[in-house]
C-alpha cells in the first residue's frame, strides 16, 4: 500500500500536537511537519501555558466539550507519567477573581478540570475589591519544554521535521496539508478573519509564589512554573508590534504587585512578547484546493488565540479524524 504524505505547516502548540496525533495514529502516513520558525522562536513559547478554557460563540458546546475533554486527558496523563518535567507539564492550584460576581460563575468546562469550587470569604478577603472567585486546580504546559519534547516524539514516531518558509500552498507537493500556521493563514490561505492580540509577559524570580492567581478579564495573571513565574499581560488587538513596551512591562508589574505584594522584591529575568492568532472561532475543517492541476485536500487547524495550550490536542483529534477520511477516500481498502 503506498504510504500517503502529509504535510503539517507550523510548528507551534498546534502544529506540533496535530502532526504527533497523525503520526502515531496513523502509521500508513508519512508525516513532515513544515515550518520556519521552531521552539524556542514560536509564538506558543511565549504563552504562558495555563490550561483555562473560554467558550466560542459559534462552536457548538458539545465539540467544544471534547475539545477541552481530550485536551486536558492528554496533558493530565503526561503530568503524571515519568515525562513530566522534561515535558514541562504539571498540576497547578490557584484562583481566578472577579471584581463582579459573573453571570455564569460555573462555566461549562468546569467539570473537566481536576477540581473547581466558589471562594471561600476567607480566601477572598486578601483580594481587595474583588467580589467573587473560584478556586481551580488545572495543568500548567511550559511551551519551552513541552514542544522540543513533543518534536522529539514525533521523530520517534517517524515523522520528518522540515525547516523551510512556506509562502503559498503551491510550494507544497504532498496528498494531504493541514494548515496550522496560525496568523500566518492571514496571508498563505487569505483569511481575513484572524487578526493578532498582542501579548506582553514578563519572567520573574519568585519561587515562594505556589499558586495561580487570574483576573476574570484574563488580561492580569499570576502564573508560577517549574524554573520561573510568569506574570501578565497586555491583550492588544490588532496590534503588530513585537518589541516590548517599558509602560506595558510597568502597568503589568503595578498590578501583578497589587495580588502579590512580594512580586515588588522578585527578580525580573526575561522579557517577551507574543502576537496571539485569533479568530472570532477556532477554523477546524477540511476543503479541496487546486494545486498544480490537483485537487488536494486542506485541513484547517488555526484561530485559538489565547487558548492554544488548551486546546491543542482535543482540535487535533478532531484533524486526525478529517486526515483519516481522506485517506479512506484515497485508499477504500485501508478501512482506518
Amino acid at each position: 500500500m503506498k504510504r500517503v504524505r502529509v504535510a503539517v505547516v507550523g510548528a507551534g502548540v498546534i502544529g506540533s500536537s496535530t502532526a504527533v496525533c497523525i503520526a502515531e495514529a496513523l502509521p500508513m502516513c508519512s508525516v513532515t511537519l513544515v515550518a520556519d520558525k521552531f521552539s524556542p522562536d514560536t509564538t506558543s513559547d511565549v504563552a504562558a501555558g495555563i490550561f483555562f478554557p473560554t467558550e466560542f460563540p459559534d462552536v457548538p458546546l458539545e465539540r467544544q466539550r471534547r475539545w477541552v475533554m481530550d485536551s486536558f486527558d492528554h496533558l493530565s496523563a503526561i503530568a503524571q507519567s515519568e515525562h513530566a518535567a522534561d515535558a514541562g507539564v504539571m498540576l497547578l492550584s490557584g484562583w481566578q477573581i472577579f471584581k463582579e460576581v459573573p453571570a455564569n460563575k460555573k462555566p461549562f468546562w468546569s467539570n473537566h478540570v481536576m477540581s473547581f469550587r466558589f471562594m471561600t470569604e476567607a480566601e477572598l478577603k486578601r483580594f481587595q475589591g474583588y467580589k467573587f472567585g473560584q478556586a481551580v486546580t488545572t495543568l500548567l504546559c511550559e511551551c519551552s519544554s513541552y514542544l522540543p519534547w513533543m518534536e522529539d516524539r514525533f521523530r520517534k514516531a517517524g515523522g520528518v521535521v522540515e525547516s523551510k518558509k512556506i509562502s503559498s500552498l503551491e510550494e507544497l507537493n504532498y496528498d494531504i496539508i493541514v494548515n496550522c500556521v496560525g496568523l500566518g493563514s492571514k496571508t498563505l490561505v487569505g483569511d481575513d478573519e484572524v487578526y493578532p492580540i498582542r501579548g506582553q509577559i514578563l519572567k520573574v524570580e519568585a519561587p515562594w509564589l505556589k499558586h495561580f492567581i487570574r483576573c476574570g478579564d484574563g488580561l492580569t495573571y499570576i502564573f508560577p512554573g517549574a524554573r520561573s513565574i510568569t506574570v501578565g499581560g497586555t491583550r492588544q488587538q490588532n496590534d503588530w508590534r513585537l518589541e516590548f513596551d517599558e509602560d506595558d512591562a510597568k502597568s503589568i508589574l503595578k498590578r501583578c504587585s497589587k495580588l502579590a505584594p512580594s512580586l515588588k522584591r522578585a527578580k525580573v529575568l526575561s522579557q517577551l512578547v507574543g502576537l496571539r492568532p485569533s479568530r472570532r472561532n477556532p477554523r477546524v475543517e477540511r476543503e479541496v484546493v487546486q494545486i498544480r492541476g490537483r485537487r488536494v485536500p486542506v485541513i484547517h487547524n488555526y484561530g485559538h488565540g489565547g487558548w492554544g495550550v488548551t486546546l491543542a490536542w482535543g482540535t487535533s483529534v478532531d484533524v486526525l479524524g478529517l486526515v483519516r477520511q481522506c485517506v479512506n477516500e484515497m485508499q477504500p481498502q485501508a478501512k482506518l
